[in-house]
């Protein structure tokens, strides 16, 4: 199985990173307009991603990707808002 590394997409790569978090966003205001909360479908889209990433990549290339998860979150990288 492959390592998940999305920091080295190419153009390519990127693009249709871009272009899918344009279809997940649009599908968590959809679920939050039909009365589902945002953690509720947060979860449920984690749980739903990572069992896509271990039926391409395999368990342990899954593992070593969330194992980088901590630092990249402390980092800011998934914040919306302004860090102070």
């Amino acid at each position: 199985m492959t390592p998940i590394h999305p920091s080295t997409l190419d153009e390519t790569g990127a693009e249709q990173h871009r272009a899918a978090l344009v279809y997940v966003t649009e599908a968590f205001a959809e679920a939050i307009l039909a009365g589902i909360e945002s953690d509720s479908f947060a979860h449920a889209a984690l749980a739903a991603a990572l069992r896509e990433l271990v039926a391409a990549h395999g368990e342990e290339s899954v593992a070593d990707f969330a194992e980088r998860l901590p630092a990249r979150l402390r980092s800011g990288e998934f914040s919306t808002r302004a860090r102070h």
